[in-house]
């Protein structure tokens, strides 16, 4: 139902959980555990919210600061931070943090590349979160690479799949920043330290093929 349906965040959030346990979610806390920061965030537990999140403050930083490129993505998708499931189904109170703590993290990684929350994006930011992290859950969601059309699927093989793999494999792993403190930091500069290079801004790719069907149809119309 998730393939079917990928904007069922509870039936996605509930495939994450289900899968992630007993060794996935195991290695991402560990991987959190061998970094500072990592265990920083595993001892105070802070949660990602527009009741943690000054939004207001956020829009009132520097342009090119990743708390400016956080909120400006919230604004142009027109999402919440406040739409992430609580974990129900992993037992270990140390491991259903990581996974609320990724979760809650997950438009963060999409301001992060510029990917859009829609179908096409979602697939491709997947591909990269499952290269970095593992999870299986982000695996299994790139099969919803069958329900895109045509071009869209060859453009993610060709375009967004070998950005993925090669971004989040050999980029920092992602669940160990600490994005509370980083909301000042310039956007660039933290993608270079995590070894992230955004892909092509799917956005105006799609807003061009738009533009161009529009301009063919009305020369069709017009009996060019």
């Amino acid at each position: 139902m998730s393939l079917l349906n990928p904007y069922r965040a509870d039936l996605i959030a509930t495939l994450g959980e289900a899968t992630a346990t007993p060794y996935f979610i195991y290695r991402l806390r560990d991987a959190m555990l061998a970094h500072p920061t990592g265990r920083r965030i595993l001892r105070l537990r802070p949660r990602i919210s527009s009741k943690t999140l000054s939004i207001p403050a956020l829009r009132a930083l520097p342009e090119n600061s990743v708390g400016r490129a956080y909120v400006s993505w919230l604004d142009r998708e027109g999402v919440s931070p406040d739409t992430r499931s609580p974990v129900r189904y992993i037992d270990d109170e140390e491991c259903a943090y990581v996974m609320q703590r990724y979760r809650e993290c997950h438009d963060f990684y999409h301001a992060l590349t510029g990917l859009p929350t829609v179908r096409e994006g979602e697939v491709a930011l997947k591909a990269f979160e499952f290269a970095n992290t593992l999870i299986p859950m982000t695996g299994l969601s790139m099969l919803a690479v069958a329900t895109l059309k045509p071009a869209e699927r060859r453009r993610f093989f060709s375009v967004y799949m070998p950005w993925a793999v090669k971004n989040g494999v050999r980029s920092k792993e992602i669940i160990n920043v600490f994005w509370e403190e980083e909301l000042e930091r310039d956007v660039d500069d933290l993608r270079r330290e995590l070894g992230i290079e955004q892909p092509p801004d799917l956005r105006e790719i799609r807003k061009r093929e738009r533009e161009e069907k529009k301009r063919l149809k009305e020369m069709r119309a017009n009996g060019f």
